[in-house]
């Protein structure tokens, strides 16, 4: 049996990022019970290096997007990482959701030896269509979705492994 790469990509970026969706109108109520301001979490890293909140959620839609375009052959649509409120988060995963449900499976199913070249410079990567998906793409894109999990996890959000992996 042949491993379909739109099934390995795109009803997965749906799930975690549906998830990511709930867990946010979770942590919107846990704000508002707790009395703590948003820009708490919002800004809240779990290490000085890190990234904060936000950027784990943009990041992780962007690597949902990014990764269904380049296995579909499109263009990566162009977000403008602006976003400081949960509501303002959700909005944005909402448009990545409905983004990657306009493409259709036939143009991703194939896509195993598409070439896909990512960033520019001394940071240009080369792929086919299959690493790219399980080496790179999927990788970041749990990273930054659990990250984002821990960071309100850490923060007493009340959600759990059934919390992050949503739906199915």
């Amino acid at each position: 049996m042949t491993l379909s790469i739109y099934s390995a990509s795109i009803p997965v970026f749906k799930q975690i990022l549906g998830s990511l969706s709930a867990i946010l109108e979770k942590t919107e109520a846990h704000i508002a019970a707790k009395k703590i301001d948003p820009n708490a979490l919002l800004n809240f890293r779990m290490f000085p290096d890190m990234l904060p909140f936000v950027r784990q959620i943009q990041i992780a839609s962007d690597f949902a997007k990014g990764c269904a375009a380049r296995l579909a052959g499109v263009d990566v649509p162009a977000y403008d990482d602006s976003e400081q409120s949960f509501a303002e988060l959700k909005a944005r995963i909402a448009k990545t959701l409905a983004f990657i449900d306009g493409l259709a499976q036939a143009d991703i199913d194939g896509s195993e030896t598409r070439a896909i070249t990512t960033g520019s410079g001394e940071k240009t990567k080369h792929f086919t269509g299959q690493t790219y998906l399980f080496h790179y793409a999927l990788p970041h894109f749990f990273f930054h979705a659990t990250t984002a999990y821990d960071i309100l996890r850490h923060n007493g959000v009340e959600i759990g492994k059934k919390d992050f992996i949503g739906s199915y």
